[in-house]
């Protein structure tokens, strides 16, 4: 196909954004220590990766070196985009430039609350929120980032500057 893939209208087109666990590995080490099927008719000790995918990353496979190294990135050097998508995935994000130590980032779900004086059992406004939004008010909070920085002290609402956002120095907090 010389590099181009044929048009057909039953296709559409993806991007994929998925934390996978790799390890390099040839063909030939996929099939026989890890019992991978691999449909590869190329030289069974070409360079590749074996590929295991959430949640319980059982499921194997294998990918070309080239391939898997243009569509993954190692989690210690993502851009802002990985970084988003892992944080919204339950990750704390960070970058290595930030000088305060022990600083990350966490994306807060929405979250919707019945008015601090509703009879409903469960979760309801608080009596601070209540005050600001009013005793009657149910609470409608839309997802946010919120930041925990070098005074160990919570900041709701974080937003990236421009350095944040261009540079591929983002990692997942272990």
């Amino acid at each position: 196909m010389n590099g181009t893939m044929r048009k057909d209208p039953e296709m559409k087109t993806y991007i994929g954004v998925k934390i996978v666990k790799a390890s390099p590995m040839t063909v030939s080490q996929a099939r026989n220590n890890h019992g991978v099927v691999v449909k590869f008719d190329g030289d069974i000790n070409s360079d590749g990766y074996l590929v295991c995918y959430p949640p319980d990353y059982s499921y194997k496979s294998w990918c070309p070196k080239a391939i898997f190294e243009e569509a993954n990135r190692p989690t210690t050097d993502m851009t802002f985009g990985h970084a988003i998508e892992a944080a919204k995935k339950g990750d704390k994000i960070a970058r290595r430039k930030w000088n305060g130590k022990d600083m990350f980032v966490v994306y807060m779900s929405g979250m919707k609350l019945p008015p601090f004086n509703s009879q409903e059992p469960g979760k309801k406004v608080n009596d601070r929120t209540a005050k600001i939004i009013g005793e009657d008010q149910p609470l409608d909070s839309q997802p946010y980032f919120a930041m925990f920085n070098a005074q160990k002290e919570w900041i709701p609402g974080w937003v990236a500057s421009q350095s944040d956002m261009l540079d591929d120095d983002w990692y997942i907090v272990e």
